[in-house]
Parts: C-alpha cells; structure tokens; sequence
C-alpha cells in the first residue's frame, strides 16, 4: 500500500514537473508581450463572401418559387411572402388582417377540423404559422424531407381553404382584447404603439386595432380579407433545405395548381412624409417615462440610404460607443436604455431617438436627445467612428446569411420590397464607399428636419416640476 502512494505521489511530481517546463517555454518576455499586434489592427487579405443564388420560378398561376437546395439536414423550410397588411384593415374594423392570419392558422379548413389539423401537423412533426405584419402577411413551414408531400397538402389547404371556425375566431378575438387591456401594463410597448400612430397621423399604418373595432369584426369579415389578398399572384415562396428544384415545382404544381388568380394587388400609397410635429405627453403614473422623438427621411432605394445607416449606427443603435447612449445612460446616468433606431422601407424611413428614464429626468433626458442628434449636424462626426460603424455594419452583414433558409429568404423579400437586384451583393461595397463628408452632409440634409413627432409617457404631475405644462399636448390612447 505504502509502495503504491509513493508511486502515485512519483507520478504527480513528474506532471507537475512536465507542466512548469511547458509554461516556462511558453512564457512571453516583457519584449515579446510589447510586439502583441491588437486585434483590429491585424492585417489579413480581404475576405471574400460570395451569396449562393437561389433558383427563381414562376409557377403558371402567379406563384413566385426561390428555391435553394442543402442537403445537410432531412429538413425542409418553406417561408412565405404575400402582399397584404395591416395597414389594409377595413377602417373601423382594425385587426381584421392580424386576426385572418391567426384564424387561417388555428381555424380547420374546408375539409379538416381545426383539431384534425393539428393532430396531422404533430404527426408529421411538422410546424407552420401564419403572422400579420404593416406591410406584409408571412408564412413559416417546416417538415421532414419525408413528409413534404403531406405536409404542403396541409399547408396549400390552410393557405387557400381556410374555414375560420367560428369557435377560434372568438378566442381570436378574446385573446386580442385581452392582449390590448394588457398594453396599459407595458409602457414602453404602448409608447412604441402611440407613436406610430402619431407619426403615421392620417394615413392607414397609424391606425391600431381597438376594444371597439375588434368587436365589429365578423367571419364573413375574415372570408372577404382573405378573398382579396391571399391570391397566387400576391404570393412568393422561399423554398430551402432537403429538396430537389424539381420536386420543390412538382409538389407545388400538385397543391397549388388549382389556386387561381385574383384581381392584381393595388399597393397604398407611400406615406405623405408629414406630421403634426410637437411633443406629445401620453398621462401615466409610473415612476419612470418612455421618450421616442422621431421623423420621416430616406428609404432603401435612395442613395443616401448607406449613409444615415450609418449616421444611424454612429448615432444610437450601434450600442455602448454610439452617441445617445454614452451621453444619455453612460454619462449621465439618466436612462437604463437608450439609443435610435432606423426603419428603412422601400420608399421612405423613420428615424428615432429613444430613452426610458426616470419621471423627473424626463425633459433632461429629451433635450440630451436632441443637442446630440443636433451635434450631428454641424460636422462633427469623426473618421474613427465612421471607420467603427462600417466595421461592425460589414462584419455583422453576413451573419444575416448564416443558414440556406435565412439566404433565400432574404433574396425573395428583394423583390418583394422592389429593391435592385444587386441589392444585396453591392451592399457591403456601398456602405465601404460612403466618405465622411456624405455622412455629414447626410446629418445637415436630414436631421435638421423640425417636423419632429415627439412622444413622452409618464406621469405628468412630475414632468410639471420641471417644465411648463402648455409646452406638452396632452393625448389620451385612442382605447382608453
């Protein structure tokens, strides 16, 4: 026994021995340290990045086939663009297109119960949904390889035939109210609503759905909305994963065949560009306010697109090192997030500034806002933080391309957004290429707009404290 533990101890010794000569060879001398080279300073050849090219079908009804074939995995995914929204809602019975959507998905189709339906769905260990977004209807599918064939009968029925059973569309519509009665508990998230609505003033994307206009919604509502819009020559298919071009067209040909073109989709009008600029105070008493100031400027098909991007990054939505929040949360203390967003859509784009803040540092937290986006104007963006925003905008453009699915989905909504089909491989070249002065000349163009819609909700007997109330108007939501 004792023979045995002087072995073991023997044993140790020699490892520990064998592990101080490793690291003392590998030990850096102070010398050696100093001639580190810092990551971003590391000099390498360009990386090259070429995007696979889906296949493009059209199918003799309309229907617009991408098509991507990997063969990694016995998956199949199927997602789905179609020309509709909710800024199509009937006026008076907003919610209609959120609720078609939900309802085409949980209601039966005409020749399956809504129960039957999802008992072949967990059979085939198959998912789908079906979601309304502002400008756009979005379909998601995913089967085993071996199961297509049923699996697209289901979904061809639910997308073409869809009952909405009576029963559902009720719970639809519990489940929105309930979902709308919640809102007055998310400030932040009823803010967001409220000032959509106010930058969308008079035009059909500022209108929301209601306690009042959900109650007016019927079936046969459902059935026209889905009659309209849910036509072949208003839908596009982004076909990826364990399946062939050929199968992919005769699987489609084989459910999708028989459903025939409607009248041709007639688009809504671009917004106007204008709005009732001021600041607009929505009364709450929480002990902390939500501010969102923005304004109308370019969409994706302008040429000043690449830069506000980055103008946007440089901003606030690049994080920590962007402006608003190392002014307004890093230095000051006053906000737990904030920062800007850009939502560029084909035609035009929203700008803004945002920071959730305590009540009292409310109007201090607005005019930080609005001194540094004013900053911005005069030429005082840097050639190194130019430099950071192109960085991490390239870098982080292809993790947007990280799956077969996420690269034909976003080659069909190229076209579906009627943006140029270079679009995407010229993208990263066109950020690269933007210079300091088109991103301060960008700045001076576009962020001295005035016709700004400002929103504040939170609690107005505080935010009187430190400023006066008549420079405020007061709004109720429109569901209160």
């Amino acid at each position: 026994m004792e023979h045995k533990i002087i072995k073991n101890g023997l044993t140790i010794l020699t490892l520990l021995l064998a592990l101080t000569l490793i690291f003392k060879g590998h030990a850096l001398s102070g010398e050696q340290r100093s001639s580190l080279i810092a990551p971003d300073q590391i000099q390498y050849k360009p990386l090259r990045f070429d995007l696979p090219r889906p296949e493009r079908v059209v199918l003799e009804n309309g229907i617009v086939l991408y098509i991507l074939e990997n063969h990694e995995l016995p998956l199949v995914h199927i997602k789905s663009l179609i020309k509709t929204g909710t800024l199509y809602d009937p006026p008076g019975k907003e919610g209609a297109a959120e609720l078609t959507a939900y309802v085409m998905r949980t209601g039966g189709t005409a020749t399956l119960s809504s129960t039957e339906v999802d008992r072949q769905f967990d059979f085939l260990a198959a998912s789908a949904s079906v979601s309304m977004f502002l400008e756009s209807a979005q379909i998601n599918f995913s089967v085993l390889n071996n199961h297509i064939d049923r699996g697209l009968d289901l979904l061809s029925q639910i997308i073409t035939q869809p009952a909405f059973e009576q029963d559902k569309l009720d719970l639809a519509v519990q489940l929105k109210h309930e979902e709308i009665r919640r809102l007055k508990d998310e400030p932040q998230a009823l803010a967001i609503r409220e000032f959509n609505r106010l930058i969308y003033q008079n035009d059909p994307r500022g209108r929301f759905p209601s306690h009042q206009s959900l109650d007016k919604i019927k079936h046969d509502d459902l059935v026209e909305f889905h009659q309209r819009f849910f036509q072949p020559n208003n839908a596009m298919f982004a076909v990826s994963g364990d399946i062939t071009k050929a199968d992919a067209i005769k699987y489609f040909k084989k459910y999708f065949s028989r459903w025939q073109p409607g009248t041709p989709f007639a688009e809504a009008h671009k917004p106007a560009g204008k709005t009732n600029a001021g600041v607009y105070l929505i009364h709450k008493e929480i002990p902390q306010s939500s501010v969102i100031s923005g304004l109308y400027t370019v969409g994706k098909n302008h040429p000043d697109f690449y830069a506000f991007t980055l103008l946007d990054f440089i901003l606030g939505s690049g994080g920590f090192p962007s402006r608003l929040v190392n002014v307004i949360r890093n230095n000051e203390g006053l906000a737990y997030s904030a920062g800007s967003f850009y939502r560029a859509r084909p035609d035009y784009g929203i700008f803004a500034g945002y920071a959730f803040t305590k009540t009292f540092s409310t109007l201090k937290a607005l005019s930080l806002m609005d001194s540094e986006i004013d900053r911005a104007t005069h030429h005082t963006i840097t050639e190194s933080e130019l430099n950071w925003a192109k960085k991490s905008i390239i870098n982080g453009f292809i993790f947007s391309f990280s799956t077969p699915e996420q690269i034909v989905w976003q080659q069909m909504n190229i076209e579906y957004e009627r943006l140029p089909a270079d679009f995407l491989s010229t993208y990263r070249e066109k950020i690269e290429k933007v210079s300091l002065d088109d991103l301060n000349q960008a700045a001076v163009r576009y962020l001295h707009n005035r016709e700004k819609v400002v929103l504040i909700l939170g609690d107005r007997k505080n935010l009187d404290q430190t400023a006066p109330p008549k420079a405020l108007i007061i709004i109720t939501p429109e569901d209160e």
